[in-house]
């Protein structure tokens, strides 16, 4: 298998999968129902070996109790990192009123994450078929994400963090640079979902083409102003605490579903790399 293979197995299986449709029995309006949820997802591959990923168990990036490539598996050659762009559907919905999230973005939020499962093990699936080991570490039973403070971990307090960080992930991958929501502005922009596998497929990294985490923002403040909680700030950067508290009240709300995504809208890195960074 190559790059080219890889890549076409993702595309071919999101645009064919039915599941890639907003559905009647999700109860979304009727002019969502049919429409996709993910438009064709982009690559990034990054050697399992790059001495950056020792970057992230620093306390300030993420923590010692990140874990290394190498620390799912110990064979690994290539971490794969792809994103999942939502459709123009999905987005033009959640822009509709400032507070709640829309059934579309709900939908895509959480049928989004089973299919976006689904394409992460029907990758495994092949990449194993063709001889290579493959883990997918957030589906792994080691991975652990935490929101509320727990005791330290070698001296450090988690809170608000995972032993292995998508976004971080994809940023080391060529695929993005964070925006003051956290989130990471693609060349697709910064709404839609990330996944990732560790593989002992080698493969030809990419090139990260920029040089710093934050490379792709503005600093513009639009993120601010779409914040429904005001947990976004230009100096601080992002209020996980207000965004947690806020996800838990539309979880009761619209149960068994959840989100908010509104600092993904209306923003100039909704469905690319604003302007200025071109």
């Amino acid at each position: 298998m190559d790059k080219k293979e890889v890549i076409e197995l993702a595309i071919d299986f999101i645009a064919n999968s039915a599941d890639n449709r907003i559905k009647v029995d999700s109860q979304a309006p009727p002019e969502l129902v049919g429409k996709r949820i993910y438009d064709a997802p982009i690559f990034g591959f990054c050697e399992a070996r790059d001495e950056v990923f020792a970057i992230l168990k620093q306390p300030k990036v993420i923590g010692c109790h990140f874990r290394k490539p190498h620390e799912w598996l110990p064979t690994a050659q290539t971490v794969i990192s792809f994103f999942l762009p939502y459709s123009e559907a999905v987005k033009a919905s959640n822009r509709e009123q400032k507070i709640w999230p829309s059934w579309g973005w709900l939908v895509g939020r959480v049928e989004g994450h089973i299919l976006l499962q689904a394409l992460l093990l029907e990758l495994q699936m092949r990449l194993k078929k063709a001889g290579y080991a493959t883990i997918i570490p957030t589906m792994d039973k080691k991975f652990f994400s935490i929101t509320e403070p727990i005791e330290e971990h070698c001296g450090e307090p988690l809170a608000f963090t995972s032993n292995w960080s998508e976004r971080h992930i994809a940023y080391l991958c060529g695929l993005g640079t964070f925006g003051l929501s956290k989130g990471l502005i693609t060349e697709k922009g910064i709404a839609g979902r990330f996944g990732s596998l560790v593989t002992e497929l080698q493969l030809e990294p990419n090139q990260r083409p920029y040089q710093s985490y934050n490379a792709y923002c503005t600093q513009c403040g639009a993120c601010v102003k779409q914040c429904p909680v005001n947990g976004i700030s230009i100096e601080k950067g992002k209020d996980h605490q207000r965004c947690s508290i806020f996800l838990d009240k539309t979880a009761q709300k619209f149960a068994p579903r959840y989100g908010c995504g509104k600092c993904q809208v209306k923003v100039p890195c909704e469905s690319g790399i604003p302007a200025r960074n071109q």
